[in-house]
């Protein structure tokens, strides 16, 4: 009877420890990205030219970085839109690309050659392409020239924007943002930083609950 009882308090202490283990390196975390945050004069949390959605007034920025074809990416977007519309005036989304899975880097091209033709159409071309995932995204066959037969009643130019995805100023900001993904330990998707905060608990309920705790910093609500 003891050495099950001896098992089962073993691997009790590994738990333990494994939980331990995560939460400081979620300190540890923490502590460097608001230490560049803080200190970088070149800091990833301030792109100019990243796509942008919410009012420039708003005093807490979610930066996220996504990959067109992350399929945790596709589900947790309406949580994202959910925080923003919930606090439309005090709220603002950042996204950033990691281009992580094959073929994403083509879609995110397509992205931002949508956005050169304006916000809404960069909107309207996004939920496109993260609705259709499974038809262009399949894993170990990605087909992602295929974005464009869904892009077709989004409003966008296909011609144009066929034409300027290769502009230099797009592949610019894509390798800005491989560049800021290495300076922040980026290393799967979707990643969430709050005010320059990482997202401690990746869930609609951690998002939403630390959300509201950087509103109450920011506005002394």
């Amino acid at each position: 009877m003891k050495k099950p009882i001896l098992v089962a308090g073993a691997t009790i202490v590994m738990l333990g420890a494994f939980v331990v283990g995560k939460n400081i390196y979620k300190d540890q975390q923490a502590d460097k990205v608001s230490q560049i945050a803080a200190t970088d004069k070149d800091s990833p949390f301030n792109r100019q030219d990243a796509p942008m959605i919410g009012t420039i007034m708003a005093k807490v920025e979610i930066v996220e970085f996504f990959d067109p074809a992350c399929e945790a990416c596709r589900g947790f977007h309406p949580y994202v839109k959910s925080v923003l519309n919930a606090h439309r005036s005090q709220v603002r989304l950042s996204l950033r690309y990691a281009t992580l899975h094959k073929g994403s880097d083509y879609v995110a091209q397509v992205l931002e050659a949508a956005r050169m033709q304006g916000l809404d159409i960069y909107l309207a071309s996004l939920e496109a392409v993260l609705e259709g995932q499974p038809v262009w995204a399949e894993h170990g066959r990605p087909q992602p020239e295929l974005v464009w037969t869904l892009l077709t009643s989004t409003g966008l130019d296909i011609e144009r924007a066929r034409r300027e995805m290769n502009d230099p100023r797009i592949l610019a900001r894509l390798k800005q943002d491989a560049a800021d993904m290495v300076k922040l330990d980026v290393r799967k998707t979707p990643t969430l930083f709050i005010n320059g905060k990482p997202l401690r608990d990746f869930s609609p309920e951690g998002l939403t609950s630390q959300v509201a705790n950087e509103i109450r910093i920011a506005y002394k609500s």
